[in-house]
């Protein structure tokens, strides 16, 4: 079911109770106001999470598996009340071709990878599909689905509260960052990513 349409930020959250799953499951759909390039970087930057990620404390990189496969720890603050959160994520980059417009990030939790430091409390499960297009308006369309299992005793309250309001606000704070400017250079990416007028110069040929 629908949770929150924004259509001044064009932002569209959903929820949906997966049978045998205890917390909901959610879907987004929004328009980036960036270059693909800038989405890339922004993913990238796994230290800079902090910065638009919901309640991250901390964000490293642990292991470059390849140039599309990365390993990085998170800390997230929780709740008043509640211990904090890690979780040890497993992403992999589906890049672009010139025939492909999508890029897709594949994220799933791998939560024995490293040691539990208490009073932290591991997240058991994080599985997370992000796609990302270049739309002839210049913009990005992002389209994420995932489920999230915080790992321990989460009240109610709690649950509903993150589950409501993270997808919404990690859009939000996704896009201002794009819009500060910061990733519309860097170092080279290292897989290619390409803009939507790409497209039409390969239709042109």
């Amino acid at each position: 079911r629908q949770i929150r349409h924004d259509a001044k930020r064009n932002i569209t959250t959903w929820m949906r109770q997966e049978d045998g799953k205890t917390f909901r499951s959610f879907k987004v759909q929004a328009e980036l106001e960036g270059s693909m390039e800038a989405v890339a970087r922004l993913m990238l930057d796994f230290a800079g999470y902090d910065k638009w990620y919901w309640q991250v404390l901390e964000s490293k990189l642990l292991k470059q598996v390849s140039p599309t496969e990365y390993v990085v720890y998170v800390v997230h603050r929780a709740p008043a009340g509640l211990p904090e959160r890690d979780v040890v994520l497993r992403g992999v980059v589906v890049p672009q071709t010139r025939s492909q417009k999508m890029l897709t990030l594949r994220i799933v939790a791998d939560p024995d990878f490293l040691p539990v430091k208490p009073p932290r409390v591991r997240m058991p499960a994080q599985e997370i599909t992000s796609r990302f297009q270049p739309l002839d308006n210049g913009k990005v369309l992002l389209e994420t689905e995932g489920y999230v299992d915080p790992g321990g005793k989460v009240p109610l309250w709690a649950a509903n509260f993150v589950q409501r309001s993270a997808p919404y606000a990690i859009v939000v704070a996704m896009q201002r960052r794009l819009q500060s400017g910061d990733y519309d250079q860097g170092k080279p990416l290292p897989f290619p990513v390409y803009g939507s007028a790409d497209y039409r110069q390969t239709v042109s040929r």
